[in-house]
């Protein structure tokens, strides 16, 4: 089934919500449902990607909302070992390895990490959302390290605040081609989808993609590549590899927007979640969580210093 695409025109005399609006025009979805896709990337206001579910629309205003097909109902839980950092009440830190799948999704309905963590805890079914249980953030598909899943309302509700207010400190460890221009810095440069390839991320012009900010800086420098620790401020699909393209350095392995034949030998990208920074659901000093380079990727690292 291919994704559904809606069109409306707002000629309203008085502005509203973009989120409140939709859900008046989609009444068969949730508000937070069409948050969900204003934060993805489908909602475009008169051909720019939506800022966010708040953004002020008004009369004139062109809306387009494009509706990824329905995924098979019933999540099914599955006995797949997890490396479980830290679990409490709330909340369990997991660290997933390169090659799984976050959440069930077209080509990849089982396997996948919520599989394995509601084979760990079926009581986490239906907390945030059916299709997508105690998830608040994600890692790509060959993204290895740290990911926090709630296991309650209260615990969701709480996370999602501490991301969504950029309260939540992320470290990433990327090897990448080449050097920066500067041993450390910040990139600016926003994200949407990419318009010729509807299934890549690409950076956008001012005004047209959502705001997207990484910091990084050096960690070590070999002959042809460099080891970056890279700290996302927001947290856009395919951030880091695109901010990477875009100082001219790709990550390692990164055969969508790297180079398609790897430099080293490696069977992904080099990208790795190593620490996560945050408060508890409860708590106030915050807390930190590690995830050791994997094995894998410690190889490739002696490659590079060959």
């Amino acid at each position: 089934m291919s994704e559904r695409v809606e069109t409306f025109h707002y000629d309203e005399q008085n502005p509203d919500r973009l989120d409140k609006y939709l859900v008046s025009r989609l009444p068969e979805f949730s508000r937070a449902r069409i948050q969900g896709l204003i934060a993805d990337g489908f909602v475009t206001v008169n051909g720019a990607a939506a800022k966010k579910a708040g953004q002020s629309i008004e009369d004139g205003d062109d809306i387009e909302v494009r509706i990824p097909p329905p995924m098979p109902g019933g999540l099914v839980a599955e006995n797949i070992p997890l490396d479980i950092v830290f679990e409490n009440d709330d909340l369990i830190v997991v660290n997933k390895p390169a090659g799984m799948v976050v959440h069930p999704a077209a080509g990849h309905l089982s396997g996948t990490l919520v599989n394995a963590v509601l084979g760990y805890d079926p009581d986490l079914e239906g907390i945030g959302g059916e299709e997508r249980p105690g998830l608040v953030h994600r890692l790509d598909k060959d993204t290895s390290g740290l990911i926090v899943l709630a296991k309650n309302e209260r615990a969701h509700n709480w996370l999602q605040d501490q991301f969504r207010l950029r309260k939540v400190e992320k470290t990433y460890l990327a090897l990448v081609d080449g050097k920066p221009k500067t041993p450390a810095g910040r990139v600016e440069a926003p994200i949407g989808r990419d318009p010729s390839h509807r299934k890549k991320m690409a950076i956008l012009q001012p005004g047209k993609g959502r705001e997207a900010v990484s910091e990084y800086k050096t960690l070590e420098s070999f002959k042809k590549h460099t080891l970056l620790e890279v700290h996302p401020l927001t947290g856009r699909t395919h951030q880091i590899r695109l901010h990477c393209q875009f100082l001219g350095c790709p990550i390692v392995g990164d055969a969508v927007y790297g180079k398609r034949n790897p430099s080293l030998e490696i069977k992904r990208h080099f990208l790795h979640a190593a620490k996560l920074k945050i408060v508890l659901p409860g708590e106030s000093t915050p807390r930190t969580f590690e995830a050791d380079l994997p094995v894998e990727l410690k190889v490739v690292l002696e490659q590079a210093g060959r």
